[in-house]
């Protein structure tokens, strides 16, 4: 069908398309005859044209974007959403030790003062920690001892303002986009002649509030900064004019000093100099602020459990919000199964009022029992009615892969330590992406189809999957102990062994280094190694349950652990055979590749490189025979003598 010319079609955003458009239109007159002639006048101003409607329309998309949480991309755009939502986005978080400090002087009582400073070393790099509160303590003999004191990576900074009305430009920021606000203490002195000072503390439920709540409110604004405001005099306290804020807080450089375990006093205490320091937790915690993909993940999420921890995705909410490191969360109620410190996660006994949470930190680190408990008195005024929260270490089953591929070398110039590379980089990718939560399951159809899709050399793969747990031996007195993988061991039949293995140990009392293995029947073995052959210390040390995935370790008294890949170890791993390829985790478990002992090897594809062809003899009409013989170059079946 004919369209007028004279009619622009606007439905085009490409600059290109548009300058189309515009041709197209002037053709429908006579007036100017050179707008088709790239080095005209006219040409140019095309281009004007096109270029200015191609940014509004990209202005348009972009405004349009912005309007909504999902496909906003800018972080003020997704703040300001997931503030309407009444969700608060987490600041910087400075890395956090506890430490006793102990002062050498026979006064009464001594005070450190909020901003007392210590010095440390990351990876050669200076860095400052600093208390946060005025503490007291008195003497105990001849010390004065500050105990279980926590300091934050940073600069201790204070920043004042004078309440003036009169100014609708004033606001009350925390001038540094790194600041903690976990360390931000909001003071209200009355004015410059009365030193009368009210702390304000945050604002959580403001059902509960009335006009005279000393409670400030938080929010990020632009450049990452946040502001402090206060209420209107009707929804908590107002302040007046001369009223003189006072925000301290920490300055921090995030997550460069997780790790830290030696701190030095830079100055004197309260006027003493003797000082003795001792570390009772290490630093860590220090964090980014929280990304635009985790504001749009927990900000609808927040706002669905309305200050209320009812269903599993509310726990993981409030978990993400009250512990800046998390890199996962586990969340399933007591009917699931029960925990027990000494025996770890039961499945089949239930344990009705508890929820149990596993935090998987982004340090890789387990949480200290200091941060388990904060973490549980923290999410105590979210729960409902007597459920209890729970903690528990998440349990991480390794992978171990043994991986042979076979390649062609006439369709490739690498050399075979580069596809072995190559292979290495595309399970490393998996890893990151496909494994490492609680949720992630790790299927073998795609990361053979990954390691195949490596390079276009590559032919085929054959992988095998071996699982290994790591355990912690107590070494004063006989234990017992559980492993449980929650995936079914290879067992084809009673007898089949062995599929059971482990690194060395010791026993007390005795000489040797003692392994684990399995006889097929269900029984774990201990046994030792004497002139290469096996002899057995105990026939009966636990139980193999085949069908379940749990190794259960009868009572043993494990003196000493020997080295684990090369390296000094305090832990055992015991590695077992699974029944199916796919391994899924249960409950608090999370699955890694074990890059250290992954082996990959390449081997040239033998058919792939000399060929192998067949002969057709093809007789025509004309009585003439002509014999071809066709060579195939690029077979796809594996050279069994490869393996």
């Amino acid at each position: 069908m004919a369209t007028n010319p004279s009619k622009l079609r606007v439905t085009e955003l490409d600059f290109d398309d548009i300058k189309d458009n515009l041709k197209t239109f002037l053709k429908a007159q006579s007036q100017f005859r050179d707008y088709d002639f790239e080095g005209s006048g006219m040409s140019v101003l095309l281009d004007i044209l096109a270029y200015n409607t191609h940014y509004l329309g990209f202005n348009a998309n972009m405004l349009a974007n912005e309007m909504f949480l999902d496909s906003s991309s800018l972080r003020s755009s997704a703040v300001s959403h997931a503030k309407m939502l009444g969700y608060e986005v987490s600041s910087p978080r400075a890395a956090a030790a506890t430490v006793t400090i102990s002062l050498i002087t026979n006064d009464s009582s001594k005070t450190m003062p909020a901003g007392t400073a210590f010095t440390t070393k990351v990876d050669d790099v200076d860095y400052q920690f600093v208390t946060t509160q005025d503490v007291t303590a008195v003497n105990l003999g001849n010390s004065v001892e500050f105990s279980q004191i926590p300091i934050y990576e940073g600069t201790f900074v204070t920043t004042k303002y004078l309440v003036d009305s009169s100014d609708v430009d004033q606001r009350y920021l925390l001038v540094d986009s790194s600041a903690d606000t976990t360390t931000l203490r909001v003071r209200v002195q009355n004015s410059s002649s009365d030193s009368t000072v009210t702390t304000f503390t945050k604002a959580v439920d403001i059902t509960q509030l009335s006009t005279t709540s000393n409670v400030y409110y938080l929010q990020e604004v632009e450049s990452g900064k946040f502001e402090v405001y206060f209420g209107d005099g009707v929804v908590s306290r107002s302040l007046s004019d001369g009223n003189i804020v006072i925000l301290e807080y920490v300055v921090t450089n995030k997550s460069a000093a997780n790790g830290a375990n030696s701190f030095t006093a830079t100055s004197a205490i309260d006027g003493v100099t003797n000082i003795n320091l001792t570390v009772n937790v290490p630093a860590r915690g220090g964090a980014e602020a929280e990304s635009i993909k985790s504001i749009k993940l927990n900000a609808p999420l927040d706002y669905a459990a309305q200050s209320r921890a009812v269903t599993t995705d509310d726990y993981k909410v409030f978990v993400r919000k009250l512990f800046a490191n998390t890199q996962a969360v586990a969340v399933f109620g007591g009917e699931e199964g029960s925990f027990d410190e000494g025996t770890g996660l039961t499945s089949s006994i239930p344990q009705y009022g508890k929820v149990f949470i596993s935090v998987k930190s982004t340090t890789g680190q387990n949480l200290t029992r200091a941060e388990k408990l904060q973490l549980e008195k923290d999410l105590r005024p979210y729960k409902v009615a007597s459920i209890t929260p729970v903690i528990i270490d998440p349990i991480t089953t390794s992978l171990i892969l043994n991986v042979v591929f076979q390649y062609d070398t006439n369709a490739t110039t690498k050399s075979e330590e580069t596809l072995e590379g190559l292979v290495r980089d595309a399970i490393s990718n998996f890893n990151d992406t496909d494994l490492r939560t609680f949720s992630g399951v790790f299927r073998y159809s795609k990361l053979t189809g990954l390691i195949d899709d490596a390079d276009d050399s590559i032919l085929s793969n054959i992988t095998t999957v071996t699982m290994a747990q790591l355990f912690t031996p107590v070494t004063t007195a006989p234990t017992t102990y559980t492993l449980d993988f929650s995936n079914k061991f290879f067992h084809p039949h009673d007898g089949h062994s062995i599929i059971i293995s482990s690194t060395g140990f010791s026993i007390s009392g005795e000489n040797e280094e003692y392994f684990f293995d399995d006889d097929g029947e269900g029984n774990l073995r201990i046994f030792y190694l004497s002139g290469g052959e096996k002899l057995f210390y105990n026939r009966q040390a636990g139980k193999i349950d085949y069908e379940n995935g749990i190794i259960t370790i009868g009572a043993i008294q494990i003196s000493a652990v020997s080295d684990v890949d090369g390296a000094t170890s305090t832990r055992i791993r015991v590695t077992a055979l699974p029944d199916s390829n796919d391994i899924v985790p249960v409950r608090n478990q999370t699955l890694e590749i074990d890059q250290v002992n992954t082996v990959i090897n390449g081997r040239i594809d033998t058919a792939a490189t000399t060929g192998s062809g067949f002969t057709a003899t093809t007789t025509t009409s004309a009585g003439v025979t002509t014999t071809t013989t066709t060579v195939s170059t690029a077979s796809s079946t594996p050279s069994s003598s490869a393996y």
